[in-house]
């Protein structure tokens, strides 16, 4: 096996120069009055990542911003709300461009006539599996699964985002929720052919969430054990997508935590650089609140169901540590990842990751 070099120095210097960052501060909360109000958030991870593709000779060295977005949220009736989103992401890295410029990564208004049914229209994350509705602030890992975008070129979205309209709403103590919608997807030249379909259940056996994304992580200060299944569809293309994700709180303000997710793509006559396949991620963590810190580990397969396409299967392994300096508002990551495909050597990437959140 060949031995792995990581340029320690410049780890080194990042890692520092990351822990003495300043902490960002209150959240920001305008009020007209009791129905108009609005909240300003910021979140930023900065990263530097060391990566070498399967197959691959030497390393990829970048120094970026994986993330950097301003959130606007609030309500301007009292049963109306909105949301808006911008992100710079990947600011810096290869190629490098750091004038590239915000876009808009959510953008939609909330009327909400009833409990068990609120409405949506805009930009918006496609309501199709967990790990894709999770918030980035709280993963128990480094980032989302690659196995959760699969779809995202050929569908045309940006960032599992896509425009349209989707009905959500809660029932049985907000236990059981429901989220289904008609989204733009991929458009012909002519804009005549079939919209994008989507539909996602969840049922909360402990603590409820009604939020428009999810925790990974809540550091032990919720309980939660959820269950879920997703479903996408565009003409032939077809997406499905279960999972099992729960945080317990154990020991006084520790956390056991995780989640199982299954994925199944064919992109049919529709999508054919979709190839027929079954994907599979689990993660694992254990947060100790005293220390601080919390060491994970992930498993991601990502499988096809063609012979002809089975020499493209991916396994990656990972396994890395949070530390919060103050919670999600102010932490540092580090996570190594080895990436196996048939016939190639394995790939290796080591990333560490700042973390800046408020909203």
């Amino acid at each position: 096996m060949r031995r792995m070099r990581f340029p320690s120095r410049s780890v080194l210097l990042l890692t520092c120069a990351t822990a003495a960052a300043p902490i960002l501060p209150a959240q920001l909360t305008v009020s007209n009055n009791e129905d108009v109000n609005f909240n300003l958030g910021f979140l930023a991870q900065s990263w530097g990542d060391w990566n070498q593709a399967a197959g691959a000779q030497g390393y990829q060295q970048n120094l970026y911003l994986r993330r950097i977005r301003l959130m606007v949220g609030g309500q301007i009736g009292k049963d109306v709300s909105f949301f808006f989103q911008s992100d710079s992401p990947n600011l810096g890295k290869t190629p490098k461009a750091l004038n590239a410029g915000f876009l808009v990564q959510d953008a939609f208004l909330e009327w909400r006539p009833l409990h068990a049914i609120q409405l949506d229209g805009g930009l918006m994350i496609v309501p199709f599996s967990r790990n894709g509705l999770q918030s980035p602030a709280s993963y128990y890992t480094l980032d989302i699964s690659p196995l959760s975008t699969v779809t995202n070129a050929a569908t045309q979205s940006s960032a599992l985002r896509d425009g349209g309209f989707q009905a959500r709403g809660f029932l049985f103590h907000d236990r059981l929720q429901y989220r289904t919608g008609i989204f733009q997807g991929e458009r012909d030249a002519n804009a005549k052919n079939a919209l994008r379909e989507a539909a996602y259940v969840q049922y909360d056996f402990f603590g409820r969430e009604t939020s428009y994304t999810y925790v990974g992580t809540a550091l032990g200060k919720q309980k939660i054990l959820a269950i879920d299944g997703g479903i996408d569809r565009q003409g032939s293309y077809q997406g499905l997508s279960g999972n099992i994700a729960a945080a317990i709180p154990v020991l006084k303000g520790n956390e056991i935590g995780g989640q199982f997710q299954y994925f199944h793509y064919n992109g049919g006559a529709k999508f054919s650089a979709i190839a027929a396949q079954n994907d599979y991620l689990a993660e694992g963590a254990y947060y100790l609140r005293k220390a601080k810190f919390q060491p994970f580990g992930k498993f991601e397969a990502q499988q096809f169901m063609d012979l002809s396409a089975q020499a493209k299967d991916v396994h990656r392994w990972g396994a890395g540590m949070n530390y919060y300096i103050h919670a999600q508002r102010l932490k540092l990551t580090a996570q190594y990842l080895r990436a196996q495909q048939p016939h190639l050597a394995p790939g290796n990437e080591f990333t560490t990751e700042l973390q800046v959140f408020y909203f």
